[in-house]
């Protein structure tokens, strides 16, 4: 079945079972996090200030990690780091069941895994390539692994909202710690023949440099990355203010908060499943940008809703648009890209997704606590708006530069103009 062509890998097929049943307690766990944050505080702007000591390693350090993938293992990589996020949790556990724990003690619990995970990220992004026989199966993989984060998306938090208000947090990151050990085993019965990392002839510095220089010059990875970064910085952080709009606005508690974000989760799954069974990625820069737009009007109509229906059906778009957005550009960068250079591109595609992602948790946290949230959100799909518009606006020169890139690699003829790339 076309849809599902990547699960043809025995490598992949590993991989995709081992790691979505690892995303569920990490969704688990997100959820648990955001809701203990704030019964303990409540406070939305220590809610953003613990989402940014989470995100901003991936910032501060995925290029440097992008560095270190293109120069060794990236199997290797992904073991340690799958390790040491097992003992993360596990401490967060620990502290939470005794009773112990503190916001202090989440804030640097928060950043300790933010750091593993500025190197899983563009690892784990990178490594998928070197699970497919077939290069012409990498935008199904992509798609898939889409599918199988927003599978667990929708799964954690609802799993989470039960769990929380039953048995409390603690729980949720003692099941995490254990949903790691299905990696783990997965990587570990893989058969890798050949791992495509080189010998580390230049420095450092040189390398990463190089990377720079590559991902700027080269027009259709620029403007994805901007797109990303706005996205990042002014629409993802609404998911950090989830708990006000959980607990303040439509009145509910955490298992309100738990069918939230897994509203987003089949918003964005629907998109994954949408993008998986596309045949090419000719076509995706069109759709990068009007799933952005779409983005953007899913979070303006959640942020005017005060009714919990009308809500969900607002975010379920939402979800929709931001996961469209960014499978859409995840899967042209990685079509495109020198697989020499796929570490440290995937590295700066984490910083510009993810790495940006705590500049906009701070502003949130700070913007809501004097507009509100409701307000926040609104800027937020405004802004994703105007983001697509000025992508859009810059498809013609996008396509002129791709164009002979897919001519290489035989995803289109070399007769015609690029008008559908």
């Amino acid at each position: 079945m076309s849809i599902a062509r990547a699960l043809s890998h025995r490598n992949y097929r590993l991989f995709f079972a081992g790691q979505g049943l690892s995303l569920v307690g990490t969704w688990m766990q997100r959820i648990a996090v955001s809701w203990l944050v704030y019964r303990l505080t409540g406070s939305p702007f220590l809610l953003g200030f613990v989402g940014f000591a989470g995100q901003i390693p991936t910032f501060l350090f995925a290029s440097f990690a992008g560095v270190l993938i293109d120069r060794s293992s990236r199997y290797r990589v992904l073991l340690i780091t799958q390790t040491l996020a097992t003992i993360q949790s596990a401490l967060l556990a620990l502290l939470t069941l005794t009773g112990y724990v503190n916001v202090w003690h989440i804030f640097v619990l928060q950043f300790s895994l933010g750091l593993i995970n500025a190197f899983d990220m563009p690892a784990r992004q990178s490594f998928v390539a070197d699970l497919l026989e077939r290069e012409g199966d990498l935008p199904n993989a992509i798609a898939l692994n889409s599918m199988m984060v927003n599978g667990a998306r929708l799964a954690g938090p609802a799993l989470a909202g039960i769990v929380v208000s039953l048995l409390g947090e603690g729980l949720c990151f003692f099941l995490n710690s254990l949903s790691f050990l299905a990696i783990i085993i997965a990587l570990l019965v893989m058969k890798i023949e050949k791992e495509r990392c080189k010998s580390p002839l230049s420095h450092p510095w040189h390398d990463l440099k190089e990377g720079f220089r590559y991902a700027y010059r080269f027009v259709p990875i620029r403007y994805m990355l901007l797109l990303l970064c706005l996205i990042a910085v002014m629409g993802m952080p609404f998911q950090i203010l989830m708990p006000v709009f959980a607990r303040d606005i439509l009145h509910g508690g955490p298992h309100t908060l738990g069918f939230l974000m897994g509203t987003v989760g089949v918003g964005a799954l629907i998109a994954a499943l949408y993008l998986a069974a596309r045949k090419t990625v000719v076509g995706l820069g069109r759709t990068a940008a009007f799933m952005c737009f779409l983005f953007g009007l899913g979070l303006i109509a959640f942020s005017l809703s005060r009714k919990i229906v009308l809500s969900f059906i607002a975010i379920l778009f939402g979800g929709f648009g931001m996961m469209g957005t960014m499978t859409s550009c995840n899967t042209i960068i990685q079509t495109v890209v020198d697989d020499e250079k796929r570490g440290r591109v995937m590295g700066f595609y984490a910083m510009a997704a993810f790495g940006m992602a705590p500049f906009g948790s701070l502003l949130a946290g700070s913007l809501a606590s004097h507009i509100g949230a409701p307000n926040t959100v609104l800027l937020g799909g405004i802004s994703c708006i105007l983001a697509s518009l000025l992508f859009a606006m810059k498809l013609p020169v996008f396509r002129k530069a791709i164009h002979p890139i897919y001519v290489a690699k035989k995803i289109v003829r070399t007769q015609g103009a690029p008008d559908g790339i």
